[in-house]
């Protein structure tokens, strides 16, 4: 209980950016004494500081995460070739859990000939880009919609998301280094958790460069996915590390 309420608490203030502790008493329902206990918590984790009053998301944190236009058009070939070869993962009558990023964007234009398909997703752009095709279902996650990354945010996203049971999901990332896989938007650590632990099978899609970089946060190690897809080999001890978790590298053909 105090695991989840820290992680929903987390969530509360990134999502709202500066917050009071009465707030946060009254929204959680818990002692000022508890709460207190709670943000020393949280800050020593790193994400949010102290202020006046109350606790705010830390300012540092928006400035890892470069807009996403600039996302979107960073690693473009690399991206496109993943995308082509995770949609190799979707079968007909399945229900994907699709990650907000600009490489999981890239699966959206391959699933034009799957029958019977589901997916649900918090990516505002896959949203759209889904719309025209009849034979997928769409599932919109809801949220506060952050702008940074174009997708829907919050604990009200990952609580919906744990009512449905998800075959595969598609997930992106920051970076990943040997010791986990990274995320730079806080908001979004609580979905992703969720989506990994509904999934039946989950797939990281991570263009090679980002092999050795790492975001503000780790959600994940290469253990808790069952594939890696990826453009191009990366270095020999990132293939080994893949190997040894027991998920299956692909490269993109």
């Amino acid at each position: 209980m105090k695991a989840e309420r820290l992680s929903h608490m987390e969530s509360y203030v990134l999502e709202h950016e500066s917050v009071t502790m009465e707030a946060l008493c009254a929204q959680f329902g818990v002692s000022m004494n508890t709460v207190r206990r709670d943000v020393a918590e949280l800050l020593r984790k790193g994400s949010v500081e102290k202020v006046y009053g109350g606790v705010r998301a830390r300012r540092a944190t928006e400035h890892l995460l470069p807009a996403y236009e600039a996302r979107r058009a960073d690693n473009a070939a690399a991206k496109t070739a993943i995308g082509l070869e995770a949609a190799r993962l979707v079968r007909d009558g399945d229900i994907v859990f699709l990650d907000s990023g600009t490489t999981t964007l890239n699966v959206v234009e391959h699933l034009a000939a799957r029958h019977e398909l589901t997916v649900i997703t918090n990516n505002l752009e896959a949203i759209v880009r889904l719309l025209p095709y009849d034979n997928i279902d769409v599932i919109a996650l809801p949220g506060r919609v952050r702008r940074k990354t174009n997708s829907f945010t919050g604990i009200e996203a990952a609580r919906a998301l744990k009512q449905y049971n998800v075959r595969l999901a598609l997930m992106a990332s920051t970076g990943a280094t040997l010791h986990g896989v990274t995320n730079s938007s806080p908001q979004e650590f609580d979905i992703k958790r969720t989506a990994l632990q509904i999934a039946q099978s989950a797939a990281l899609l991570l263009a090679s460069a980002k092999f050795g970089t790492a975001g503000l946060m780790t959600y994940a190690t290469f253990a808790d996915f069952d594939y890696v897809v990826t453009d191009r080999s990366p270095a020999p001890e990132y293939e080994r590390a893949i190997e040894e978790s027991g998920a299956r590298l692909m490269t993109a053909r």
